[in-house]
């Protein structure tokens, strides 16, 4: 177990440059499953999630071979592995072993697209991840339903096989916008006889991203980025290069940061044009950003007061399917919101146990109000009582890196434990805040 031991009341400064995105990572890298030929991608993130599926491509069979980018376009880019999937060990997909790791990673399920449609079968179990409430696989599951793969559970084990020789195109209304389940759908039927429709499909960046590389590699699929996608069946995929997005979580984490702790920060590289409603969720808020070419820069807010609605109600600030606000930013927000002037409700629409963590942040000094599991009322301080430092331990990936930042912006000592969780999603998130000026030791086992 390792812990942050941060400092708080330290002014940051400087520029700071987002990572890959997490969530993309994590889909195109199942990608390389789909053909016997090399792909490469650049600007993966070197985050405990992602490192771990690339391990798991590596006890499967797949060549994984990572280096600096040497190419005309992306020269020099760190992140950059090369995946070759031409020898599967089959056998080992059936493993306990196999089945275990992949309980212990959520990202694992979006290997089973991939491992139905080209090799006719996978095995799964209910994955890992965040403890942040119910995240149901059914969509996942339907959509193979519906391409024509059967479920047989395997007594003893806890797992299911889902097989079929040959998946066929079928038209399929989503029961959620689930962005993996729809991730994992494309891939299934990418071989699949036929058309496949996919009416309510998720159809954020990275789902996009990943559309972009599959034509790359062969795939015919249209409609991309609108929640109507059509895939038309091909018999094999190629290799292909491809870039991923910078992480718009990340971006949105450090916007926050910026404003409560910020003595001007400028954040690089953002593509600003795939941050959505992000930056404009903030601004209700009152933090200032300006927009220079593909940078954000955020200016010291001496003092950001929360807007109203046009009749004058208070603010909420609700997640929602892409086009809409991330729930993955409501936590931050949430952070932010409490040193504002006014006063804003949060409504958490997509997980039933992500605003638990606002009890660490009443400790602190926040006041918040929870209602239920979905809504939590915030009063700002107007930075006229700052938060105190305390001991909490990162319930998830979001919950951890708020805490983080309300450590940064509190009065003394703080210690966030488990941080663990934070790692899945944040590239060496200490070394890269500390040279913005922040004062966050890492402790493993007693030892800093």
């Amino acid at each position: 177990m390792a812990s942050f031991i941060i400092e708080g009341g330290y002014p940051l400064s400087g520029e700071i440059t987002p990572q890959g995105a997490k969530n993309e990572a994590l889909q195109v890298i199942c990608a390389t499953l789909l053909t016997s030929e090399e792909v490469t991608i650049h600007n993966i993130p070197d985050i405990r999630d992602v490192n771990n599926l690339i391990q798991l491509l590596k006890d499967i069979g797949v060549k994984v071979t990572a280096g600096i980018s040497k190419d005309s376009v992306h020269p020099g880019l760190s992140g950059t592995y090369t995946f070759q999937a031409d020898t599967l060990n089959l056998d080992y997909l059936e493993s306990d072993e196999f089945v275990q790791k992949c309980a212990q990673l959520r990202g694992s399920v979006l290997m089973i697209g991939p491992l139905l449609s080209r090799m006719g079968k996978a095995v799964i179990t209910q994955p890992g991840g965040d403890k942040i409430g119910r995240r149901r696989l059914d969509t996942h599951f339907l959509g193979f339903e519906k391409l024509g793969a059967k479920f047989n559970r395997i007594e003893g084990r806890n797992v299911y096989e889902i097989a079929a020789k040959q998946l066929k195109g079928t038209y399929m209304l989503l029961d959620e916008a689930s962005v993996t389940g729809t991730a994992n759908i494309i891939m299934a039927a990418v071989f699949a006889k036929g058309t496949t429709t996919i009416y309510n499909a998720a159809c954020e960046p990275y789902l996009q991203q990943l559309c972009h590389l599959l034509n790359q590699m062969g795939a015919n699929i249209s409609g991309i980025g609108s929640n109507l996608l059509t895939i038309e069946g091909v018999k094999s995929l190629h290799g292909a290069t491809h870039t991923i997005l910078p992480d718009m979580i990340e971006v949105g984490s450090f916007i926050g940061m910026a404003a409560m702790c910020g003595d001007g920060i400028r954040i690089k590289n953002v593509s600003v044009d795939n941050l959505g409603i992000i930056p404009d969720s903030f601004r209700r808020l009152g933090v200032k950003i300006k927009v220079e070419g593909d940078d954000l820069v955020i200016p010291k807010q001496r003092h950001y007061e929360i807007q109203s609605f046009i009749d004058g109600t208070i603010m909420t600030l609700a997640d929602a399917p892409w086009p809409g606000l991330t729930p993955d930013l409501l936590s931050v927000l949430i952070v932010v919101a409490t040193q504002a002037r006014g006063s804003v409700l949060f409504h958490q629409k997509m997980f039933e146990s992500r605003l638990f963590f606002v009890d660490k942040l009443i400790d602190m000094g926040a006041q918040i109000i929870l209602c239920d599991p979905h809504r939590a009322v915030v009063v700002g301080h107007d930075r006229k009582i700052t938060l105190r430092g305390g001991r909490m331990s990162s319930p998830d990936i979001r919950a951890g890196i708020a805490l983080l930042i309300a450590a940064m912006s509190a009065k003394g000592t703080s210690r966030i434990d488990n941080i663990e969780q934070i790692d899945r999603g944040y590239e060496h998130i200490e070394d890269r805040l500390n040279a913005l000026g922040a004062k966050i030791t890492r402790e493993v086992s007693g030892k800093r």
